[in-house]
């Protein structure tokens, strides 16, 4: 039968082949198309037959080919055909479905979709002839009944698509389906409901089926709903790394059995859809503005969902593509500053961190994509490099590189900037630990910018270079061609930049012989340079090598842990070359720099400054050092012993012209000797403990000891003896700055000076305490003294110079330690006698503090001191402790005022020098060493020695500190008006401002410093501005890190009020004083200004939580319902915020404040608060345009308060400051009896006066958005807003009245004398004062 219907349908015999067709019952039929499909050969041609002899024209062809299209649908799910065969039968019914009728292909779509629903397709093959029946149906003209109701074919398409998407899928489907709606025409909602489909299809399918499914989705975007599908894979992925983070996190506790997905698994399978997505954006840039577009409004609202690992993935590989490559970047880079300017916000404002707390790390999110990129993300790491390298370009240090390198490594990141700066960093540093690739270009990157960046700061390049040779100096050795090319360019290089990479590179010099000669063939260039800088750099680099670069036998001392040296690097890969040559290479070195010895004084300060740290590493070049040593001091050494002075300063300086330069920088040479004695005579005690044979080697090397002892006592001894006339230094020298002999005179004092600090070091070092020891270093210091005098004098009335206490000074840090603890503390009656000597000096006393507090001030700028262990840290923290405990000890044991009363004297007493100092500690501490802050409040507490370090309750030392304070100031403010010292007060204050910060908020010790703080500003009349000041300031510091101001800030304005009276002369306000510390003489301008200035910070407060709401309003519409609930307490804090604040300027705004700052600060905050209430006009605004929700009762009380308690009161203030404007130019015209008119003086302040403009305009923008909302929100806001007063036309009534009654008055006058007697009547009745009203309060 079915060769029959073969060669009938080839016979082109239409009748008989419909006969034939008619007499076949449907399931023969059926049965023979099985037939021939299943032998494969001539299916196609058999097929074609059926359809000839079944004419769409007849009812009965219609049903035939409909049965013949089902049953050729289910033979190709089945499974049983050739794949060429269901290729070929699927094609042909694709060309013959346009010739269905509409019913036929509704009954066909339908029967598709049954499939789809009862899971009957199972290789989804026939998928590929549904959207061909779908365009047909979409097309065809016809009405079909559908259910109850009539269709056509576009109506009947769209609700077969809607059933078929919320019918149940067949994972196995998923991708055959996407991928068949990519030929489907659908509109923008049908395309809507096939996305969302599909994205809920996600967390159903196993993660390997996802990839595919991505990539169909990618091209179904080109239809459209481009965000839907970006925003739903974005929002997948992201809820995965959260779930697999939970589950990494409760690890320990969870069974093996409930880990869901493999880490590494989902890693790969994010890499795999990052990849379709960037090729997608390729070739489809549209994608890539929409996935910008839609993370940029996301991250107004919610920036976790915004910027999660797997978008920021994206976004970084989406960078590859140039197109995309600045707005990506930017993008980025603006988030993250944003980021991190909000989490400072946070930080500094309790009432904020309550209403919207920050739970989003950016950094850490930057840091899991590096994390992340080792499974195979290579695509990723290009825009990693990028994005670290613009963050540190335009977010690093600003300042010129140079004394504060050391502060980046100990203080913390505090600005947004930094810490934008640092996340760059850190990516770059962790990139270059996990990819082996790019770790070249990082490394040439780095470099390049150290040495191109000329004029601003590189030493946030050169941490970064220093943490990646600490993290992987082995690795670098193949890069060592690359940093000793960057050594060619050290002589163009500033000193610090130099010395900042050579301490960075140092290990590698360690275990790289190639780059050490490098390094040491450029350095000997550098030392022969016409340039001063690359001379300098040359000995920085040579000292550097000396100090790293350890002989045999040298001994290893505690002191030998320095910040400079890497000693975690410790590669001897050529241990015999170490062993056998360093000491010839040191040596040579040395040969080298004693060349430095007879250029110019910069360079030698170097190198003396560099020595001792030398010996210290290098014990062996003892001999060596003080040989040179030696040899250049007796050229300035006098060598008869008892010519004055010991010393030629004549050679110390050259003279050239007119000018006069320092040649010989003597004192730092002399200082350098003491040190490096020092440490030699130590280090002999150490060797002669270590080694019993070691005699023949003391017999060489106590020559130069011996002489620099003997040359060190002899100038001691004579320069007691000296004059300052041996100096040519007595009072009648020319000192001044601009002859030839006044610089050589000043040149010639800085330098005995200097060597009578060094000798004061030195006598006392060596002294052990005896007595005549003592009276030399009593003598040396009057020597110092006088000279100190007389160039304070000489400075005359230049205040600056005065101001500066002591020049600075050459007792090293240690020694000042030393010596303040023998003066205050030392109360052993071996050393009682000798220290009497000293202690009877008050004025040697007073430069032992001075000094500590240089030295404090010094570490606090530079993070580091002058002179030895300047740069060890450790030893720096040690000092600062002692210093600390004897500065308290030396304040709460004497009382100033026992000081004071026991002589008084010029400058500050030694208690407040105390004060003063301990001030610089605690803030020194703060930014130098912030994790060692337990181990310094511990050092402090004498009583509790052996508590272990991670015991120590910071805050309960600090309390103890602070209690200590409150007590001293407490006595000071009770002490009587002529006792009361403002200076120490104030120092006082600071220092609970600053030992505050030590105390945890939620403590119990903090609050009862707030309370403390607020019962003293509430029953403290004081009348000292300044500390008024300090006093209100540390109470809105405490009360930020509780809650709001804004209750504090209304008090005070009442009190500012009550103080200075109304605007009104006629009231007499009644009012109960909060704040005893507001009175006449601290209401202005402290009290008010600094009162604004919180207000001001209030404001901004309440910007930022605006802006908030507005962003959550600005998320999906689905989610407004829950956004709403989400902004009802932060709509609340806002009202009650701008309701308490407005009370607090309806009072400012009625006190007559002066003419002046005030009144022009108070006009621009109150121009500031309409702009805010202007802002929350329009968030209403947009809530009711996105919402149906209305206004809350709370914001209309809001505007109520507005239009009767600011609104009026602002043109009444502004009034009264143009009429007092008018008699205060009036006045000025009296007194300076200026001939202009009145008018033009007066027209000229009144332009001067810009705020009054700009309030007004602020106020009209309020009330303008008010009539705005009243109309969309049906509310008559307006109602409560009296009519604006016209600026430029106003009668002010009782001006007028007044003006008439002058006139009476003088018309009265004129009168004849007849008249007298009445108007004196009426005169003396109009001399009876006014009753006053009274305003309560």
């Amino acid at each position: 039968m079915d060769q029959k219907i073969l060669s009938l349908a080839a016979e082109e015999e239409a009748e008989q082949l419909q006969a034939c067709l008619q007499n076949l019952k449907g399931n023969e039929l059926r049965d023979l198309v099985t037939k021939q499909a299943l032998r494969g050969k001539e299916i196609c041609s058999f097929l074609r037959g059926i359809f000839k002899g079944s004419p769409c024209s007849q009812q009965n062809g219609v049903v035939r080919r409909l049965s013949i299209y089902k049953h050729c649908i289910q033979l190709v799910e089945s499974g049983d055909l050739h794949v060429e065969s269901a290729s070929e039968i699927i094609r042909l019914l694709m060309l013959e479905a346009q010739r269905l009728p509409g019913p036929a292909l509704a009954d066909l779509a339908t029967f598709f979709v049954d499939a789809v629903k009862g899971g009957s397709l199972f290789s989804g093959k026939s998928l590929e002839l549904f959207p061909t029946v779908l365009t047909a149906l979409a097309t065809s003209k016809e009405t079909v009944v559908y259910g109850t109701g009539e269709l056509n074919g576009g109506e009947l398409k769209k609700q077969l698509i809607n059933t078929l998407c919320s019918s149940r899928w067949g994972h196995q489907h998923v991708i055959h389906l996407t991928s068949m709606f990519r030929d489907v025409p659908l509109s923008t909602e049908e395309l809507q409901f096939v996305v969302e489909k599909v994205l809920r299809m996600f967390p159903k399918l196993d993660l390997q089926e996802i990839p595919p499914l991505v990539y169909q989705l990618l091209l179904l975007s080109s239809k459209g709903s481009k965000k839907n599908i970006l925003e739903g894979i974005i929002n997948f992925f992201n809820q995965m790394d959260k779930k697999l983070k939970e589950e990494q996190k409760n690890s320990e506790s969870m069974d093996l059995e409930e880990a869901t997905v493999p880490a590494d698994q989902l890693r790969h399978v994010e890499g795999t859809i990052i990849l379709h997505i960037v090729l997608a954006i390729n070739l489809n840039q549209d994608l890539g503005k929409e996935l910008i577009k839609y993370l940029k409004a996301e991250q107004q609202g919610d920036p976790s969902r915004a910027l999660c690992p797997f978008s920021v993935t994206i976004l970084l590989s989406m960078a590859k593509i140039r197109r995309f490559e600045e707005q990506v970047f930017d993008f980025l880079k603006t988030s993250i500053m944003r980021s991190f300017k909000d989490k400072q916000f946070l930080q500094g404002s309790k009432f904020l961190q309550d209403l919207a707390p920050q739970r989003y790390d950016i950094s850490a999110v930057f840091l899991e994509v590096v994390a992340n990129s080792v499974f195979g993300w290579d695509h990723v790491t290009q825009g990693l490099v990028g994005l670290g390298f613009i963050l540190m370009d335009s977010y690093g240090p600003k300042r010129p590189f140079g004394g504060k390198s050391m502060e980046t490594n100990h203080s913390l990141s505090k600005t947004p900037a930094q810490q934008s700066c640092k996340l760059g960093a850190d990516i770059l540093l962790e990139a270059f630990k996990v990819h082996e690739l790019i770790r070249s270009e990082i490394l040439e990157q780095v470099l390049n910018r150290v040495i191109t960046t000329a004029g601003s700061s590189v030493s946030h390049f050169i941490d970064l270079l220093s943490s990646i040779v600490m993290s992987a100096p082995l690795v670098l050795q193949s890069s060592s061609s690359k940093v000793a090319e960057a050594f060619d360019h050290l002589s163009f290089l500033p000193l610090d930049t130099v010395q900042g990479l050579l301490k960075a590179v140092q290990p590698l010099l360690k275990i790289s012989m190639s780059m050490r000669d490098s390094l040491i063939l450029v350095l000997r260039k550098s030392m022969f340079s016409g340039q001063l800088d690359a001379r300098k750099s040359a000995v920085a680099g040579f000292l550097l090598l000396l100090k790293n670069f350890k002989l045999l036998g040298s001994l290893t001392s505690s002191q030998c842990s320095q910040a400079i040296g890497a000693s975690q690097v410790q590669v001897d890969v050529h241990a015999h070359y170490n062993a056998a040559a360093n000491e010839a290479f040191c040596l040579e070195i040395l040969g080298s720099l004693r060349r430095c010895l007879s250029q110019q004084a910069d360079v030698r300060l170097m190198l003396y400054e560099g020595f001792y740290d030398v010996l210290r590493r290098n014990s062996q070049l003892s001999n060596s050092v003080l040989d040179m040593l030696l040899s250049q001091m007796k050229r300035y050494y006098e060598t008869e012993p008892d010519l004055l002075p010991p010393i030629k300063l004549e050679g110390c300086i050259l003279a050239q012209r007119d000018q006069i330069f320092l040649q010989e920088p003597l004192a730092h040479l002399l200082c350098c000797i003491q040190h490096c004695l020092a440490w030699y005579k130590n280090t002999l005690t150490l060797r002669q403990q270590n080694e019993e044979d070691a005699d023949e080697e003391e017999e060489d090397e106590k020559g130069s000891e011996q002489e620099l002892e003997e040359m060190l006592e002899s100038i001691t001894r004579r320069m007691i003896k000296s004059e300052l006339e041996d100096f040519e230094l007595d009072k009648s020298a020319d000192f001044s700055q601009s002859t030839g002999v006044g610089l050589k005179n000043n040149i010639y004092a800085i330098l005995v000076m200097g060597v009578c600090e060094v000798l004061i070091e030195y006598n006392f070092c060596i002294g052990q305490f005896s007595k005549s020891k003592f009276e030399d270093v009593l003598g040396l210091f009057k020597c110092y003294s006088k000279l100190c005098e007389i160039l304070k004098e000489k400075a005359g009335k230049n205040k600056l110079a005065v101001a500066n206490k002591i020049p600075q000074s050459f007792l090293s840090m240690g020694f000042v330690c030393n010596l303040l603890s023998s003066l205050f503390r030392d109360s052993s009656l071996i050393h009682e006698e000798s220290l009497a000597i000293l202690r009877s000096s008050n004025e040697f006393m007073h430069y032992a503090v001075s000094v500590a507090l240089q030295k404090v001030q010094q570490l606090e700028d530079k993070g580091q001191t002058d002179g030895p262990d300047g740069q060890n840290q450790e030893k720096n923290f040690q000092n600062l402790c002692k210093i600390t405990r004897v500065l308290l000890w030396r304040y709460t044991s004497i009382p100033t005022a026992a000081e004071e009363s026991r002589k008084k004297e010029k400058g500050k007493s030694i208690s407040l020098l105390c004060l003063e100092g301990l001030l610089r500690i605690f803030n020194t501490m703060q930014q130098i060493f912030p994790k060692k802050i337990p181990q310094f409040l511990q050092a402090l507490d004498t009583t509790d020695e052996d508590i272990e370090e991670g015991n120590i309750n910071a805050t309960e030392k600090a309390a103890f500190q602070i209690r200590q304070f409150q007590r001293s100031l407490v006595n000071q403010l009770s002490n009587a008006e002529e006792d009361f010292s403002s200076k120490e007060a104030l120092l006082l204050i600071n220092i609970l401002a600053t030992l505050s910060r030590l105390l945890e908020p939620s403590s119990p010790q903090f609050v009862q410093l707030l309370s403390w703080t607020v019962k003293i500003c509430k029953e403290t009349g004081l009348e000292d501005a300044p500390c008024c000041k300090g006093l209100l300031a540390l109470l809105f510091s405490l009360h930020t890190f509780v809650k709001s101001p804004v209750t504090i800030l209304r008090d005070l304005a009442q009190d500012i009020h009550a103080q200075l009276g109304d605007i009104d002369q006629e009231l007499e306000i009644e009012h109960q004083a909060h704040f005893a510390l507001v009175n006449s003489k601290t209401a202005v301008p402290t009290a008010c200004l600094l009162s604004l200035s919180q207000a001001d910070k209030v404001l901004e407060e309440v910007d930022w939580l605006i802006s908030k709401m507005k962003n959550h309003l600005g998320l999906e519409a689905a989610e407004n319902a829950s956004q709403a609930t989400t902004n009802q307490p932060l709509e609340k804090a806002v009202v009650l915020q701008l309701g308490t604040l407005l009370t607090a300027y309806h009072e400012l705004l009625q006190t007559a404040l002066p003419t002046g700052s005030c009144v022009d600060t108070l006009l621009r905050s109150v121009s500031k608060m309409y702009t805010t209430l202007t802002a929350l006009v329009k968030y209403y605004l947009q809530v009711c345009r996105s919402t149906t929700a209305g206004i809350p009762g709370r914001f209309e009380k809001l505007v109520r308060l507005s239009g009767s308690h600011l609104t009026p009161q602002c043109y009444a203030f502004i009034t009264y400051v143009q009429s007092e404007s008018v008699s205060f130019a009036a006045e000025k015209k009296k007194k300076e009896k200026i001939s202009a008119e009145v008018s033009t003086v007066v027209a000229k302040v009144l332009r001067e006066t810009k705020p009054i403009p700009n309030l007004i305009f602020a106020i009209e923008q309020y009330e303008n958005f008010l009539i705005h909302l009243s109309k969309k929100s049906k509310v008559n806001l307006m109602q409560y807003m009296k009519l604006s007063t016209s600026r430029d036309f106003r009668i002010n009534v009782s001006t007028v009245e007044s003006a008439l009654q002058e006139q009476d008055a003088d018309d009265a006058e004129n009168e004849p004398d007849n008249d007298q007697h009445p108007a004196s009547a009426q005169s003396d009745t109009s001399q009876e004062p006014k009753k006053k009203k009274r305003r309560k309060k």
